[in-house]
């Protein structure tokens, strides 16, 4: 059956490994850097002074409410121009997404920190501890249990967006998928190969969550 030719496959093999690693090396560095921005934007969010609370405002209103391909688009011909000439890809497209995914993380960071009672930062505080103290010892160490699904949810979303970074040239996995069929001009095994590999590394990350999920449970 000439469905799913395994040979040429295996001629690209190599660059599916090498793409592979791109993307894995774009999404853990777009969870890092977007995770501490997203602490950083959820708390100035949550400021009590309107003048410090409204530009996190209108950046989280800004890159939940556009098109990420839109926001890589200007990131990498716009705005990386002004530092790198030529502009590198592979930096372009951890920028956008850690930009991007820090918006929808400060909003989980926002909504895990609010949860958590007000008598206990109450009691911390008659305590003698700082807000800054309070935050880092009492809140923040409860508000992550409950954020665990949703982050999770939000780090999965990121694997897979990283895939827009084929369209500036990004040598990650869906640029070599398009590679492939632009040279044999089948869409089978490019895509169908692309498709499993990014369901094996979301299906891994969501085992490694589930674990942390139900050990933070226990304790």
């Amino acid at each position: 059956m000439d469905f799913y030719k395994f040979d040429l496959v295996e001629k690209y093999l190599p660059f599916f490994i090498k793409g592979t690693w791109v993307t894995i090396e774009i999404s853990v560095a777009s969870i890092i850097f977007g995770t501490l921005l997203g602490l950083f934007i959820a708390l100035g969010k949550m400021s009590s002074v309107q003048v410090i609370r409204q530009p996190f405002i209108w950046y989280i209103n800004f890159f939940r409410g556009t098109p990420l391909l839109v926001q890589l688009f200007l990131i990498h011909f716009a705005v990386m121009p002004l530092f790198m000439k030529p502009p590198i890809a592979l930096v372009s497209a951890i920028t956008a997404l850690s930009l991007n995914a820090a918006a929808y993380i400060a909003e989980i960071f926002r909504a895990g920190i609010q949860s958590i009672d007000k008598g206990q930062t109450e009691a911390a505080r008659s305590l003698g501890m700082t807000h800054r103290q309070t935050m880092r010892h009492i809140i923040i160490p409860q508000a992550s249990k409950r954020m665990i699904p949703p982050l999770g949810n939000e780090f999965i979303v990121l694997i897979k967006d990283s895939s827009l970074a084929a369209v500036i040239a990004t040598e990650e996995l869906m640029y070599w998928g398009r590679a492939m069929m632009g040279e044999y001009y089948r869409p089978w095994e490019p895509f169908l190969t692309v498709a499993l590999i990014y369901l094996i590394l979301t299906l891994t990350l969501t085992q490694l969550l589930n674990f942390l999920e139900r050990k933070y449970a226990l304790d």
